[in-house]
């Protein structure tokens, strides 16, 4: 397989992969890989191999952080209504692509062809926020207790910036980093997650066709992201990471990173409680809870993995809930009336199949789905378990798929708990009609974020992140996401 016969998908053209999958996006040039290796895209729903792309090496992420080293001093130096400008054209051209990127997201994550739509103007929303942020920024002044001097505060570009970004939502986990980093000046590299690559090149070109200059923004995919990852942040030019991913890979990137002390946003894994009081208002909390569990066919961070029932409305939530479970058709990601997808891969699926099994063996009652299909795709249907026990091991971890376990409880105190009882923090998700209750339960559940009677939580002005496990920092907000990629330099003078 060379660069010119790389593509083995049917709608190659359809779907315009020559514009951008011919190469590696560094310096503002598609160029190919060191070495000679390919990496396959796989479509999730046929097992069909979609398209390759190259295999970088340590030696073109070296040229990648060259090439952004190269872009840093004039990018920095553009004037903020400019970036600005090029950021709200980012914004646009998204919007005038929507289906065109939804398809090609639907394609090559398998996510239902709706949800890939509602990714792709929540990700367009992040160049929006941040066209208007770039413009904004502004330092301190003051006069310090002692009246001896001034205390000026500049806020500057951080640098360099390495983004690594996971499969499960290709587009707006790209610009929710590259948004925030170009606003405020920084030259970035992102290396997206090797399942879903063509995304990214395609926001590559998008880009480019906007007016963000070569080497602002470079981008390479590799089946070997430890090397490469050590490689740039090796490089002393390279002053900021941002990873969302897996708290285990985390932690290893956070190691890494920690050598040349370099500045780190970590979004990693969640294990998001859902609970509903005897007073909430029933219809609501179903609508909310086939959002928070099966938004992207429940591969979210943010999915609803833990389903808490107070015992006076489990009965009828188990049983309204479980009927709209079983009724959601899956099927392939691009086909318009698919609601449930299949998974990234078989890996996905088994992992799946383990935690189901555990909790069966644990006592757990199977209500609707609970088996994969035979035949090809990496499918699993919408899976409803009663009575789970609270030591199943999906009470641990994070499912990452349409399976919902429901857990009974009793007391305000005995659901705070039980929800806390775990190494994550990132969302949480309350339901109930008294509001007093909602804010006192909100204020003690250990969650960076808190939905209370709506089952979506993010919003490119609100800051996104987690305590605990869950990760270090924040993005998008008022003014959360842009400083991560900023530093305060504090000057003092007297006059």
């Amino acid at each position: 397989m060379n660069g010119n016969q790389h593509s083995l998908h049917p709608d190659h053209d359809r779907f315009g992969f020559r514009s951008f999958s011919h190469g590696l996006y560094i310096g503002g040039v598609w160029r190919p890989a060191a070495g000679e290796g390919w990496i396959q895209v796989i479509d999730p729903s046929t097992e069909a191999v979609v398209v390759a792309v190259p295999d970088a090496t340590v030696s073109d992420a070296a040229a990648a952080v060259e090439a952004a080293a190269s872009a840093a001093k004039g990018w920095r130096e553009t004037p903020p209504r400019k970036r600005s400008e090029i950021l709200r054209r980012c914004f646009e051209l998204m919007v005038e692509r929507a289906e065109t990127l939804a398809t090609l997201i639907s394609l090559e994550n398998g996510k239902a062809l709706r949800d890939a739509q509602g990714e792709v103007a929540y990700a367009a929303e992040f160049f929006r926020w941040n066209a208007e942020e770039a413009v904004r920024i502004s330092g301190e002044f003051g006069i310090a207790p002692s009246g001896a001097n001034r205390i000026i505060v500049d806020y500057q570009p951080i640098g360099i910036c390495v983004l690594i970004t996971p499969w499960n939502f290709p587009a707006a986990m790209a610009t929710r980093k590259i948004a925030p980093a170009l606003a405020a000046g920084c030259t970035v590299i992102l290396k997206p997650a090797s399942e879903t690559p063509l995304t990214a090149y395609a926001l590559a070109a998008l880009y480019e066709e906007a007016g963000v200059p070569p080497g602002v923004v470079n981008v390479l995919t590799t089946s070997t992201p430890g090397p490469v990852t050590a490689a740039m942040l090796a490089d002393p030019r390279v002053r900021k990471l941002s990873f969302t991913g897996s708290t285990g890979i985390g932690r290893t990137l956070l190691a890494e990173a920690a050598k040349n002390v370099i500045s780190c946003s970590m979004e990693l894994g969640g294990n998001a409680p859902f609970i509903v009081f005897d007073d909430a208002d029933l219809d609501a909390a179903i609508e909310g809870v086939m959002v928070a569990k099966m938004r992207n066919a429940g591969e979210a961070c943010t999915a609803a993995n833990r389903i808490y029932l107070q015992s006076g409305i489990y009965d009828a939530f188990t049983e309204k809930f479980t009927q709209r479970m079983a009724a959601l058709r899956v099927g392939p990601g691009v086909d318009s009336d698919t609601e449930c997808g299949p998974m990234i891969t078989r890996k996905a699926v088994e992992k799946i199949e383990r935690l189901v099994a555990d909790a069966i063996s644990r006592g757990a009652r199977v209500l609707c789905g609970g088996r994969a299909p035979a035949g090809r795709g990496f499918f699993y249907p919408p899976t409803v378990l009663a009575d789970v026990s609270p030591t199943s091991d999906m009470g641990r971890e994070e499912i990452f798929g349409p399976v919902a376990p429901l857990y009974r409880f009793e007391s305000e105190a005995e659901v705070v708990a039980a929800a806390n009882d775990t190494e994550y923090g990132l969302a949480a998700y309350i339901y109930t009609g008294d509001i007093g209750r909602g804010m006192r339960i909100a204020s003690k559940v250990e969650a960076g974020m808190i939905a209370l009677n709506r089952g979506l939580v993010s919003d490119p002005a609100a800051p996104f992140g987690g305590v605990k496990q869950s990760g270090l920092g924040r993005e998008g907000g008022q003014h959360h996401g842009i400083a991560e990629f900023m530093e305060a330099k504090y000057i003092a003078t007297g006059f």
